[in-house]
């Protein structure tokens, strides 16, 4: 059977080594650039999996309680599995002036007994002792300061790993603690991520409270821009009917080092029994040759004669048994020990299995952050491991079943995580306003012809995996925070507005790429800034639509960069495919301005792709229903549409004409006239 091979996302990386390479104290560049930061009282590490995050808590940790004054540090995990992770390490062999000691007793997540029973005892134990480092789980942390008190706490380090996991919600309790932690300011904070969607849909702090934190980010682009092996990453999803379990192999390559996630018994695409699920995975593998008697992985003949190991984490029986096995230190070293591994809701966040080239997810993940730690599953760096990819398998839409809004629903959701995904994987944006006082910046690459004063230039810092892109006409953030936002945030931003799903059924089912109504200018101006007014009531409104224009701009220079790689239009070094796609279409249209970053759709190109993966029938099923769901003009939408209205009659001296052959100019003038009827309507009773 062919392997279907058409992600939406693909992206090939330059091999350089500079990642991974350490310095004379042992510290790889991410490491070296959280290191620089160790002052900080507050430290935000925004890195993906794999990439050193443990370490690097280490070598600021001891800074702290070495030269800095504090008493003893910290560190808090979601999950027990983690705790391994800060064990102890001899960085003194690296050249770094001390070594990291856990003492077994202060590892709460190897200690019998439940979060707060006796482990909050022995958190009290250890604030009383002299030894200088605890590493207990998120729960455990949490029961302890409800039972002493934030200021048992003062003068230490708290790190928090897996951050997304904390939230400003009322109802998130170590969320309220760091917010008191915050107020009392009597401790230091670092605080570490591997999602770049904190928390998802809510904000993980208060603006106030993360207006206080230092931020260290370090990219996708320059983790595996710098690995020795991967080279290229493919993210793509396909579209099955009737059963998954049948249609599992056009996707699946035994040959394949493959993580398979099964869906959640809840789900639509379960059939209700997971553990048959599993057996018929392995049915379509080949033929059953028994259990082995050590590991418990299963064994299975594939037709040319290869002898699968497959770890099953889903049969409670096993379960014990696999996991204890998927702890070996074979695991690191030995590429053959395992070859697939099945799982339900373990093997994603902190499993370390280097080999892994495939994680295969069936039915779409609710949250952002799970699809992104899956993916991390597949992105370490290891020897003979060229490529890697992500597969998410999700049942087609049938209009013949009830559940066929919710089937809808979830396409949309693996569209976004789709669009998401590819703003991560891309260098990251600084944008500047086009002036003719503007020079060419140090360390940037301006192309063959070098930085031209009389266009607008695209430099990239290839040592920094950073694009710095002149447009005209871009408005600049003023304040501190929005300032923040357009340097640190354009993800979360862009995260919200393809999450948005009247922006994203518009975009995809009723733009110009399919003959319909709803123009870019309706989602890029009106839908954006709503969502943005929304998210950031604080700022005042020039800072609003300077965060939309830097928003919008990252979103669809990716789009265009990505068309201009589709269809081979981009340079041969393939390394510089995505870089070369976006200097590509600067040149092309010779003046960058952000009307016409404005008048790009975000989701045309995500359409072509959903065209690629999903039957004829299918796709205009999901059209028609869709399009029925079509709604008019709403007040709000009228009275945005007015303001860009008065902004048109600012520049060009008169207001928009609703007969104007320029559609925009057109449905800003439906809105002043839909706001006009709205007045005379409300006078006349």
């Amino acid at each position: 059977m062919t392997i279907k091979t058409v992600p939406s996302v693909s992206v090939t990386y330059a091999q350089n080594g500079s990642s991974t390479q350490a310095n004379e104290m042992g510290m790889r560049p991410m490491q070296v650039d959280v290191y620089a930061k160790r002052g900080e009282q507050y430290l935000l590490i925004k890195s993906p999996p794999a990439s050193g995050k443990s370490r690097a808590l280490m070598f600021v940790a001891l800074d702290k309680l070495h030269n800095q004054g504090l008493r003893q540090a910290i560190i808090v995990v979601p999950e027990k599995s983690i705790g391994a992770s800060f064990d102890s390490e001899a960085l003194s062999k690296h050249g770094f002036a001390h070594d990291w000691v856990v003492e077994p007793k202060w590892n709460l997540c190897n200690a019998p007994g439940s979060d707060n029973g006796g482990k909050v005892n022995s958190v009290a134990a250890f604030l009383e002792s002299d030894d200088r480092v605890l590493v207990c789980t998120h729960a455990t942390f949490r029961f302890a300061v409800e039972k002493f008190g934030v200021e048992a706490f003062d003068d230490r380090l708290i790190a928090v790993d897996e951050f997304h996991h904390v939230s400003a919600n009322p109802d998130n309790r170590l969320g309220q603690h760091l917010a008191q932690f915050i107020a009392r300011d009597k401790v230091h904070i670092v605080a570490m991520t591997g999602s770049y969607f904190r928390g998802d849909a809510e904000a993980v702090l208060m603006p106030e409270d993360e207006a206080r934190f230092d931020t260290v980010t370090y990219t996708y682009y320059q983790q595996l821009n710098g690995y020795k092996y991967l080279k290229s990453l493919h993210i793509g999803y396909y579209f099955y009917a009737n059963s998954y379990v049948d249609d599992i192999l056009k996707v699946l390559d035994p040959a394949e080092k493959t993580i398979i996630h099964i869906p959640n018994v809840n789900s639509r695409e379960s059939t209700k029994d997971k553990i048959k699920e599993v057996e018929h995975i392995i049915h379509e593998l080949g033929n059953w040759q028994g259990t082995d008697p050590v590991s418990g992985f299963q064994l299975v003949e594939t037709d040319d004669g290869r002898t699968l190991k497959i770890a099953d984490l889903v049969d409670p029986e096993q379960q014990a048994r696999v996991q204890a096995s998927l702890r070996a230190s074979a695991m690191k070293t030995d590429r053959e020990y395992v070859d697939i591994i099945i799982a339900l809701g373990m093997a994603k966040e902190g499993f370390d299995w280097i080999w892994c080239e495939h994680a295969l997810t069936v039915g779409y993940r609710s949250s952002l952050t799970e699809i992104v730690q899956i993916i991390g599953r597949a992105t370490r760096d290891a020897p003979g491991k060229a490529s890697a990819r992500f597969t998410n398998l999700i049942a087609e839409p049938d209009a013949s079943e009830e559940a066929v809004t919710e089937a809808i629903n979830d396409t949309l959701k693996a569209i976004a995580a789709s669009l998401l995904m590819e703003q991560v994987l891309a260098p990251r944006f600084a944008f500047t306003p086009k002036k003719s006082s503007n020079q060419a910046v140090d360390g940037f690459d301006y192309g063959d012809q070098g930085y031209d004063p009389t266009k607008c230039n695209v430099g990239f810092n290839d040592k920094t995996g950073q694009f710095q892109i002149e447009i005209l006409g871009l408005a600049e953030p003023k304040s501190k925070e929005a300032t923040r936002i357009c340097q640190e945030d354009l993800n979360e931003v862009i995260t919200a507005f393809v999450q948005d799903k009247q922006s994203l059924e518009r975009g995809l089912f009723d733009g110009e790429h399919v003959g319909g109504d709803t123009l870019p200018e309706e989602l890029t101006q009106i839908r954006l800034g709503k969502i943005i007014r929304d998210r950031y009531p604080e700022l005042d409104e020039g800072d609003q639509e300077a965060v939309r224009q830097h928003a919008v701009a990252a979103l669809n220079l990716v789009q265009k960069a990505k068309e201009n790689v589709l269809a081979g239009a981009s340079s041969e070094k393939a390394n510089t495919a995505l870089i070369d796609g976006v200097r590509k279409y600067v040149t092309d249209v010779k003046d960058l301005d952000i009307d016409l970053i404005d008048s790009i759709n975000p989701f045309s190109e995500a359409y072509a792709i959903l065209a690629k993966t999903m039957s004829e029938d299918s796709l205009k099923q999901v059209a028609a229903i869709i399009s029925a769901r079509k709604v008019s003009m709403n007040p709000e939408e009228a009275r945005d549409l007015a303001k860009r209205a008065l902004k048109f009659k600012h520049e060009r001296g008169r207001l928009p004409s609703i007969t104007s052959p320029d559609p925009w100019e057109k449905r800003m003038a439906e809105g002043v006239a839909f706001l006009a009827r709205m007045k005379t309507e409300a006078a006349n009773g």
